[in-house]
């Protein structure tokens, strides 16, 4: 039995696992162990060290702990028996995420999914060892969790008896302190990413992984370590909190991010993509930034992660130099320009009438390619706009509120902006930017749309599908008198060829529309 938790597996039934598709999405071993390679090698040699992943599913941080600890320990435990009951006793300890997941996690750690069974590699009087699962409860207080914001509707009620109502340990307790009542050296993991609170028609979830990391801190261990979504760069829902706490806190000493989620979970694509850090509570300084694209992985750039004048986390190494020389202008932001969200108070699912009905009727431009609307344009009534009547009569430019265009790089970043003549006006499915002097200034700020260096800077903001005002925080006003080009931009801020080539390789060309909006 000692022999079959010696050898690796082939194939790797954690890595076959690794490819399924899910919130909770499966760690694949080559990941865990470069996150374990983080942390200082001489763990794996202290018979003292103790270990945590508080969410675990399949057992691989634990089990790729095991491995090395059993080298690491040989001098200390000649007897290999001896070696692996120390192990599994006294270091190794998790907190399953449900039920089959604590049975998973125990049989890739003790080879049975029962401790206290002759199959398990190292006896216990209990059926669960050191990786536990409790049947946590929501704690409700006006309909929803007081830990989590799950709806009552959505996950209480005597109708989910018997169904796993997702109140992960960690996160549910007040004093996580004491649900092992020890010390931990090193926390890992790739904890839940998100929940779904809404009520059973609304399909409204919201980030949960930031609520591990935070808790597993209150530990204070040596060293934690976790994988996560990396929406949080730039905040949003449920995640401002944490952002601004992540980048203020200079005991994060590395970070490998992975801007395309396939470059790190083969098969499964996670909007933003996702990274893995290393936070050490005993030595504080910059981070050294890792960047994983297309199988390569840059050289380390060791910075603070928050920049001065930003609120976000610069993602790309090569981006920090760009950003410096644009920020030392002191310019305007774009953003100032661009509307709020649903700018006229039209929805995206009302659509209007294909024809006009009464003369004070409105022009609306729409998404999608409806043939009845002629190339994505209706008509509303003057008394539907509830908001933004001020925007009516305006010259102005309509640009989609979301982009998604896939992951892979070159990128558009945006959809193409198209003119909005006076006297229009659009559902949710665009934002309005202006106001301007007349068409031709117009046809000017589309042509900076249009620019490489334009939507590289909306990019520093914009980590996920929708683009909404706040994207467009570092994107400089220019002179709208005359016509823009990337040549003229990069000479302005001073660019390098490395510079340049660097926005090349991100972002697509963009032709502008000439008429429909929808072509």
């Amino acid at each position: 039995m000692a022999d079959l938790y010696q050898n690796t597996h082939n194939p790797d039934v954690l890595l076959c696992l690794a490819n399924l598709s899910n919130d909770e999405v499966f760690t694949p071993p080559n990941i865990v162990n470069q996150m374990l390679d983080m942390l200082p090698q001489e763990l794996f040699r202290d018979p003292s060290a103790k270990f945590l992943d508080p969410a675990c599913k399949t057992g691989i941080f634990l089990r790729e702990i095991a491995k090395r600890l059993l080298v690491g320990l040989e001098d200390e435990f000649p007897d290999l028996q001896e070696r692996i009951d120390h192990i599994c006793h006294e270091q190794l300890y998790g907190i399953a995420i449900t039920e089959i997941t604590s049975l998973l996690s125990r049989r890739s750690v003790y080879c049975s999914k029962y401790p206290n069974s002759p199959f398990s590699i190292s006896k216990f009087d209990n059926a669960e060892g050191n990786i536990r699962f409790r049947e946590t409860q929501h704690t409700w207080k006006d309909g929803k969790c007081i830990f989590c914001g799950a709806s009552n509707l959505r996950l209480g009620g005597k109708d989910r008896e018997g169904l796993e109502v997702h109140a992960y340990e960690l996160i549910h307790t007040l004093k996580p302190e004491e649900l092992f009542d020890m010390k931990f050296d090193v926390i890992c993991g790739n904890p839940p990413y998100q929940l779904n609170i809404g009520v059973e028609k609304e399909n409204y979830a919201v980030p949960i992984y930031q609520k591990f990391v935070s808790k597993a801190k209150l530990l204070t261990p040596k060293y934690l370590t976790m994988i996560i979504p990396a929406r949080w760069y730039a905040g949003g829902r449920g995640l401002d909190e944490f952002r601004k706490e992540t980048l203020e806190d200079d005991r994060f000493r590395v970070i490998h991010d992975f801007p395309e989620s396939v470059d790190c979970f083969p098969g499964v694509e996670i909007q933003g993509g996702v990274c893995y850090f290393l936070w050490e509570r005993d030595n504080p300084g910059d981070c050294a930034v890792y960047t994983h694209m297309n199988g390569q992985v840059s050289q380390p750039f060791s910075r603070p992660l928050l920049e001065p004048g930003c609120d976000t986390f610069i993602r790309y190494n090569r981006s920090v130099s760009i950003f410096r020389k644009v920020q030392a202008r002191g310019e305007a932001s774009f953003s100032q320009l661009v509307s709020p969200q649903t700018p006229f108070g039209l929805i995206t699912s009302y659509k209007g009438t294909s024809e006009r009905q009464h003369p004070t009727d409105l022009k609306m431009y729409i998404s999608g390619n409806e043939k009845q609307y002629k190339g994505g344009s209706a008509f509303v009534p003057l008394d539907r706009i509830t908001k933004g009547q001020h925007m009516i009569p305006w010259h102005k430019v309509y640009i989609g509120e979301a982009y998604g265009g896939g992951m892979a790089f070159p990128h558009s970043i945006l959809s193409r902006p198209f003119y909005g003549e006076p006297n229009s006006v659009c559902n949710q499915s665009y934002l309005v930017l202006g106001p301007f002097q007349d068409q031709e200034t117009c046809e000017h700020v589309m042509s900076y749309i249009a620019t490489k260096f334009f939507r590289f800077m909306v990019l520093q903001k914009k980590n996920a599908q929708h683009a909404m005002r706040g994207v467009y925080q570092f994107v400089p006003i220019q002179d709208f008198s005359h016509a823009w080009t990337d040549e003229e931009l990069y000479e302005k801020y001073g660019l390098t060829e490395e510079e340049i080539d660097f926005i090349d390789a991100m972002i697509k060309p963009m032709t502008l529309l000439d008429g429909d909006p929808n072509a």
